[in-house]
């Protein structure tokens, strides 16, 4: 995924392409993620006034495991992808400056979106992933999984510190 940057530099203009991705390197130590696919890209770059903006959709299919109960959960994430850059310095806002968005100063006249695009896959994962909010997850005790069927284990929850007065009561009623 590299952008000549020469060609934009003397004139505004707009290209729009697809492309694949393989993530296998990136995600294979996401231990939540049991499967995904190719990443597909649907981006556009515009060039205006020295700025080039690319933006688009990156679509991922992915097979995570519920952080309750461990389900597969397939899903098919669609994320919004908004970057610019820039090779003139004099474009990027100085810290004083109130900006609503970052510009990367970009200094060689190649550049490669990869880094970008997995930044923004990375941050997209869910951080703990559900298959629904009402998960039950499994039981502590035996691992049944609460969504298909009850357990019957004691649910009953002790606090540690206060186990030694419930032994107390349980001697004086004898």
């Amino acid at each position: 995924m590299l952008l000549n940057l020469k060609e934009w530099n003397t004139k505004d203009h707009t290209v729009q392409w697809k492309d694949k991705l393989d993530l296998s390197d990136f995600l294979k130590e996401r231990q939540d993620l049991s499967k995904f696919g190719t990443l597909e890209a649907d981006l556009e770059a515009a060039s205006k006034d020295g700025i080039i903006e690319v933006a688009g959709t990156l679509t991922l299919p992915v097979t995570m495991l519920c952080s309750r109960c461990l389900t597969e959960i397939d899903e098919v994430l669609t994320i919004p992808f908004r970057e610019r850059f820039t090779q003139r310095t004099e474009l990027i806002p100085q810290d004083n400056e109130e900006s609503e968005e970052e510009v990367h100063l970009v200094k060689e006249d190649r550049l490669d979106l990869r880094p970008y695009v997995e930044e923004n896959v990375w941050m997209a994962l869910p951080y703990i992933p559900l298959c629904s909010e009402a998960c039950k997850g499994l039981c502590p005790t035996c691992g049944q999984n609460r969504n298909t069927d009850p357990c019957g284990c004691s649910q009953e929850k002790v606090d540690p510190r206060l186990a030694g007065l419930a032994d107390f009561f349980n001697q004086n009623k004898e």
